[in-house]
């Protein structure tokens, strides 16, 4: 049987919740931010669930999260 590896890529850029949902941070918070109001760069520092559609494959390339 093969190695089951984990995706280095994603394993940085998501966590599992206790419930066993993925976290992701929200993209857009890294440059040209002057043009963006004082709320949205707000909102952007928090964390967001990942959507179901692509919950599946990623648990398949995170397969020891």
């Amino acid at each position: 049987m093969p190695n089951v590896k984990t995706s280095k890529a994603a394993a940085k850029r998501f966590t599992m919740t206790g419930t066993g949902k993925l976290k992701r941070m929200k993209a857009g918070k890294q440059h040209i931010l002057t043009k963006k109001s004082r709320k949205t760069k707000r909102d952007l520092r928090k964390a967001e669930m990942m959507d179901k559609t692509n919950e599946k494959n990623m648990k398949k390339i995170l397969p020891y999260l």
